[in-house]
């Protein structure tokens, strides 16, 4: 069965698969930038009051990803099978680049 039609029981049997999706460095770089771009656009939009910014959050952290997918990984975002899976996928990776955990 094709690992990306799987259904998961929970994240922790998820973000393996979801970090097999993401081998590429370039790609895993991409959504680096892509997520740092959505957090600072979060703050900017608490802190200034401009709640329209928030419209740039899913073009930003989505249009990063995507690249590297298509582009890099070759490989069809986890996003489109399991959304919400691959939301926190991609902030715990966020997380694990900036411990060390994974390499940048």
């Amino acid at each position: 069965m094709d690992r990306a039609q799987t259904s998961f029981a929970s994240f922790a049997e998820f973000y393996p698969y979801y970090l097999e999706e993401h081998a590429n460095r370039t790609c895993r770089r991409l959504h680096f930038v892509g997520t740092t771009l959505v957090i600072l656009t979060a703050l900017y939009a608490v802190f200034s009051g401009r709640w329209g910014a928030l419209w740039l959050m899913p073009l930003l952290g989505y249009g990063f990803a995507w690249v590297g997918h298509f582009y890099f990984e070759h490989n069809r975002p986890a996003t489109f099978k399991h959304p919400f899976y691959s939301l926190t996928g991609d902030f715990v990776m966020y997380k694990d680049i900036l411990t060390g955990k994974i390499r940048f």
